[in-house]
């Protein structure tokens, strides 16, 4: 609760007497599954803080804290959907209802930093969409509480990995929120105690809040299952010829440019270069979280008009590219199971400088992936066993990579299926002659700066676009 902004050891204990006594009391009610054995027990350890003999006594309040929050722990994974509220019984949807002026941050008011937080909370609770999250997590809840869930251990897994992912947002969000409502119960408490450092600790502390509140907001827009994924990115040239090709190597580059920036591992997979200049097709790894979740803003095609450096008429010429970008789902080792009745062991008299066992046993093992025609060998390790243990890693990993260009592969694919790589389909237009500017076409955001978005500058347009595209998903919901 930030008791360490609390300078005076009376507000100390009135705040943490008066807050923890709240809490204990929103928490019973909270928690209605509860047994009622259960429940008259969570009743008797609270009963008597009612006595101001006990609640004056910091042992008593930290022994009962203790047992209380223990008692209530082990029901944390309950979905809790009451409202958070201050001490006089203020809402953030009260805040955001009194409409607070949300003034410059350099202004020090409490009140309008509070404002702005409250506005972020709402405005991260509506990216979330909150209410069926809530309402997925019960479900999930419910799921995790039958008995014969680890039956399949695989949906298992899935239903407690989903479980756990939308607990942890909810615990950030709840957890933001509660945050703010024990600041201002600080700064109300500040302003009845004449206390001005305290009161300014806590402006400090709202002020640090409204700054962080950007960054979540952020973070909210990439909730998609997929999102938090590393992914490829695939480039295509459109019809045109070299002037095109050349154009597709040139978007190629600014997403290499772009995902450096950011510091994602950035490799290629696969490239065809074009028999003049160019590149008839190229893909991309972009390593890094959230990779796909920004990447994913660029499908589509791009178009550009420029003085084409082909043509010896120095004419104008249009040139189109076409992008898609594919989530890589987790970790690539981990999709690719390998059978048994897949493979064909052999084992082979080990070559080298010999030495005890080396060249008079067959303890070399080659190993063959039979669909895929994958082999892998070992003979260095001193046992049959340590050998076949190696080149099944070998092989694994041969496998792995193989996944990746199969994926790869699919994303060409998907480019083509994308839309008509041409006139009328375009999200982002690239013009440098006889004006320069980047437009993009589906939120209207452009710069006159296309060198460096060239260079991959890049952010302004992806999160334009994501913050319209989740304005719009809202708009649909209403």
């Amino acid at each position: 609760m930030g008791s360490h902004l609390l300078k005076n050891p009376k507000m100390k204990r009135t705040l943490f007497t008066s807050t923890f006594l709240s809490s204990i009391s929103k928490s019973i009610h909270q928690i209605p599954q509860l047994t009622n054995h259960n429940s008259s027990d969570l009743k008797a350890s609270t009963s008597s803080f009612g006595t101001s003999q006990n609640t004056r006594n910091p042992r008593w309040i930290h022994q009962n804290y203790l047992v209380s929050s223990l008692k209530i722990r082990s029901f944390s994974s309950q979905v809790v959907t009451d409202e958070l509220q201050t001490t006089d019984g203020l809402t953030v949807d009260q805040i955001t209802a009194s409409q607070w002026p949300i003034l410059d941050e350099t202004e020090g008011d409490w009140r309008s930093h509070a404002s702005a937080v409250a506005q972020s909370i709402q405005l991260i609770k509506k990216r979330l969409q909150w209410k069926k999250l809530v309402m997925r997590l019960q479900m999930l809840t419910i799921q995790l509480n039958k008995p014969d869930l680890w039956d399949d251990p695989v949906h298992a897994g899935k239903i407690s990995r989903e479980h756990g992912s939308l607990m942890g947002k909810m615990k950030e969000v709840n957890g933001f929120e509660r945050e703010l409502l024990e600041h201002i119960d600080m700064v109300k408490l500040a302003k009845e105690e004449n206390d001005g450092e305290l009161e300014l600790e806590s402006l400090k502390a709202l002020l640090k809040m409204r700054r962080s509140a950007k960054e979540k907001e952020l973070k909210a827009m990439l909730a998609g299952e997929h999102d938090p994924c590393s992914c490829f990115i695939e480039v295509q040239p459109g019809a045109g010829g070299t002037e095109s090709m050349d154009w597709a190597s040139m978007v190629m580059n600014m997403y290499k440019s772009w995902g450096r920036r950011r510091g994602y591992g950035v490799t290629v997979v696969d490239e065809m270069a074009g028999e003049v200049a160019g590149i008839k097709r190229a893909t991309i790894k972009v390593d890094g979280e959230y990779a796909f979740g920004y990447a994913k803003a660029e499908v589509g095609t791009h178009r550009l008009v420029r003085i084409s450096p082909f043509d010896s008429g120095k004419r104008r010429h249009t040139s189109f590219a076409a992008v898609a970008v594919t989530p890589i789902l987790g970790d690539v080792s981990a999709q690719v199971q390998i059978n048994e009745s897949d493979l064909r062991i052999e084992r082979f008299r080990s070559g080298g400088a010999g030495g005890q066992h080396a060249n008079t046993t067959d303890s070399a093992v080659r190993i063959v992936h039979i669909p895929t025609g994958v082999t892998a060998t070992c003979q260095n390790e001193r046992s049959q066993h340590q050998n076949k243990a190696m080149a099944m890693a070998v092989l694994q990993s041969r496998l792995d990579q193989l996944e990746m260009v199969r994926q790869a592969q699919m994303n060409a694919q998907h480019t083509q299926s994308l839309t008509d790589n041409s006139w009328g389909n375009q999200i982002r237009s690239y013009v440098l002659h006889p004006y320069r500017m980047v437009k993009d076409l589906r939120t209207n955001y452009e710069v006159s700066d296309p060198d460096s978005v060239l260079d991959g500058d890049l952010d302004d347009f992806i999160l334009s676009y994501l913050s319209a595209s989740m304005d719009k998903d809202e708009d649909d919901m209403c």
